[in-house]
């Protein structure tokens, strides 16, 4: 079975899908007529409902904010460490 390939969509149609949702258009019916994901209708209904943005960054817990800024300061002292040791490599050999 070929992979489905992904597609994106634009905010104003997530937010029209959030909209015939919320007047009443059953889950089932938005899925089977434009073809979606119920994961990814059921991600965007939350997303409105929570923050009002569709964008991944808006939506992230305080928790994933600190876990992305943690991961990005160990890459940024693990290159400093292998900086640090091709340093002592040169000064070493003279």
């Amino acid at each position: 079975m070929p992979k489905q390939q992904r597609r994106t969509f634009t905010t104003e149609f997530k937010k029209q899908m959030v909209g015939l949702y919320e007047n009443g258009k059953s889950r089932a019916a938005l899925v089977e007529e434009y073809g979606l994901t119920a994961s990814a209708l059921d991600r965007w209904i939350k997303q409105a409902q929570a923050t009002g943005s569709f964008k991944e960054k808006d939506n992230r817990s305080s928790e994933e904010n600190e876990l992305i800024a943690l991961q990005k300061e160990n890459q940024r002292l693990k290159m400093e460490v292998d900086i640090l040791k091709q340093a002592a490599l040169i000064m070493g050999r003279k």
